[in-house]
């Protein structure tokens, strides 16, 4: 049998981003990340795809093995411009020293991303992805919660996972959602999604919503936090008409991410 030969620096690097973002992105992305031309990124795919280490996809790639089909890359990937700002302007708020939450969602993968110029930090979460993006980083410390563990969201829900949740103090839980609703507030595709949502919101000092402006007047099935325990939001679009009235109802302070924050850090 022919012996495989070892990744080149460049593919460890892609397969290092792609794990880092969730385990799937776009070219654009990984372009951007890795500092290198979408052609480049084109040739270091169709290599890894050859050798089975991810999956193409168009205008983009997964891993291979974890996700297992492209609606998890859709889910990932869509939007991805306004995610890596709203994802810029959270870590804009984070403190050095801060005990922090972070969930499965895709906008917060790049939350996770841009976190990694943050130092001292104590990061609780239930993603894979997360803390492989923060574990080793800067002095963070990383808990990644038991639980049992859902393949289609790369993270651990249920009891044993509340249970650990509630033992720690959060300054600030980053929570995602599916949707908005002026009436229901923060609603989730997932019951398990939206039960740990709800915990985490209650033992944390603040919650904050981070969510790109195409979830508002979403529908989805499931409940999450009581609107009123969420402090603030940060999203690539102001809510208007009686959306925003909804917010300024249940006293969530909006957060616009206009990319300012972006430029300061390559400054």
């Amino acid at each position: 049998m022919k012996k495989r030969a070892p990744h080149t620096h460049r593919e460890l690097e892609l397969l290092d981003v792609l794990r880092r973002l969730g385990g799937a992105a776009r070219n654009s992305d990984l372009a951007k990340t890795l500092d290198v031309s979408e052609e480049t990124v084109r040739r270091t795919i169709k290599a890894l795809s050859k050798s089975g280490a991810i999956e193409r996809v168009h205008g983009g790639a997964y891993l291979a093995g974890t996700q297992g089909d492209p609606s998890f890359f859709r889910r990932i990937a869509q939007h991805s411009d306004e995610k890596r700002l709203i994802g810029a302007k959270v870590a804009s708020m984070v403190r050095e020293g801060m005990t922090l939450f972070l969930d499965v969602g895709s906008t917060t993968a790049f939350v996770a991303e841009e976190l990694r110029q943050r130092s001292n930090l104590t990061v609780v979460t239930n993603s894979i992805g997360v803390a492989q993006t923060l574990v080793g980083v800067n002095n963070n410390r990383v808990h990644l919660l038991g639980g049992e563990m859902q393949s289609d969201e790369r993270g651990s829900f249920g009891h044993v996972t509340h249970r650990q949740a509630r033992r720690f103090a959060f300054d600030l839980a980053v929570l995602s959602t599916d949707a908005i609703s002026a009436r229901q507030g923060f609603l989730y595709l997932s019951a398990a999604e939206a039960d740990l949502a709800s915990v985490v919101a209650d033992s944390a000092e603040r919650s904050l919503v981070a969510v790109a402006h195409f979830k508002y007047g979403e529908t989805a099935p499931y409940c999450g936090p009581d609107p009123r325990r969420v402090h603030d939001m940060v999203t690539d679009q102001a809510p208007e008409g009686e959306l925003a009235a909804a917010f300024r109802d249940w006293g969530i302070k909006i957060h616009l991410a206009t990319g300012a924050e972006s430029r300061a850090g390559k400054k």
